[in-house]
């Protein structure tokens, strides 16, 4: 039976098709569906649309790009729908004249256990903080950025081999469940839940989650060797972890996808790189990092025997 609710689902990445498509298995009523404009991309600058755009158009949903959240237009088109609810998951900051036009309210999926990580990127920092846990909550939107009152949340285990790619997929099916109870809530007149400020006492107890800029994927060899692993994995397919590497006076950027941890006392200077066999150790504070899927500036990422097939580090220093 499908519900009477008129929702409009706002997001933009991968990350935000699934709990669109558990939405329509569950007979939701998706009366529209938000997503940023289409951008040129790559170096043909072909016009690249979103994952959710794509997949709104093979559900043949109604698609709105507005060029500004703020734009009348757009706003009177939101407002004639007759929405009881706003679902957002991965898009952008909404301004109060959008999330309140709901009946019901808007509500958010955040990729975290809120209030903990809130920000651009929960699950890249859940994994560089050496989380052992980390979850998904859902909440309802409000003036300040992931502080609203927290509807329900589900906790989701952090593997010791776990890649920001595998708890992104991980997460990705645990929020689209916990969408599905917190409409059900929703629809059972639940609508007030948890104000966040009752779960911590001061914010220095909070962990944040800003957006990933290039340098803060840099590695620092001077760190302990758990700690750049888990910047490894944090950074794990994407955008990459990186160092770089001289060679022949040419400095180039050297990615490592996934390592091995080797807590060796040594007197090395942290960045030496040790090759043995079909292998290299780099140093670091406490012990030896040993590379395992990499990717040299200008070549394709491999499994780091194979990379060695062709490449010697005997003349290469970490710069």
């Amino acid at each position: 039976m499908a519900s009477p609710l008129r929702i409009v689902y706002m997001g933009n990445p991968d990350f935000a098709v699934r709990p669109l498509q558990i939405m329509l298995e569950h007979n939701y009523n998706i009366v529209a569906v938000v997503t940023g404009q289409d951008k040129p991309a790559g170096r043909g600058k072909k016009m690249n649309e979103s994952a959710v755009k794509v997949f709104a158009r093979e559900q043949n949903l109604p698609i709105l790009q507005p060029e500004s959240l703020k734009d009348e237009t757009f706003l009177t088109q939101l407002r004639e729908l007759q929405i009881d609810l706003i679902v957002v998951v991965a898009f952008k900051m909404l301004p109060k004249v959008v999330w309140q036009i709901p009946t019901i309210g808007t509500i958010n999926i955040h990729a975290s256990l809120l209030p903990q990580y809130r920000g651009a990127a929960p699950i890249n920092w859940a994994l560089i903080n050496g989380e052992t846990k980390t979850g998904v909550t859902s909440f309802l939107i409000n003036e300040k950025i992931d502080t609203g009152n927290i509807l329900l949340q589900k906790e989701v285990a952090i593997t010791e081999t776990e890649t920001a790619g595998t708890l992104h997929d991980k997460l990705q099916e645990s929020g689209s469940q916990l969408l599905i109870e917190t409409l059900h809530l929703l629809e059972s007149g639940k609508t007030q839940g948890i104000d966040q400020q009752t779960l911590y006492t001061n914010e220095a107890e909070l962990k944040p989650a800003p957006k990933i800029f290039k340098e803060t994927c840099k590695i620092d060899w001077n760190k302990p060797t758990t700690t750049i692993n888990n910047q490894i994995r944090g950074f794990s397919p994407y955008p990459g972890a990186w160092t770089t590497i001289q060679k022949n006076g040419t400095t180039l950027v050297f990615k490592i996808f996934s390592a091995e941890c080797s807590f060796e006392t040594h007197n090395l200077k942290p960045a030496t790189i040790v090759e043995n066999n079909k292998h290299i150790s780099i140093a670091t504070a406490d012990g030896f990092l040993k590379p395992i899927d990499i990717q040299l500036e200008g070549k394709k990422r491999m499994n780091i025997s194979d990379f060695l097939c062709g490449f010697s580090f005997a003349d290469v220093t970490i710069q």
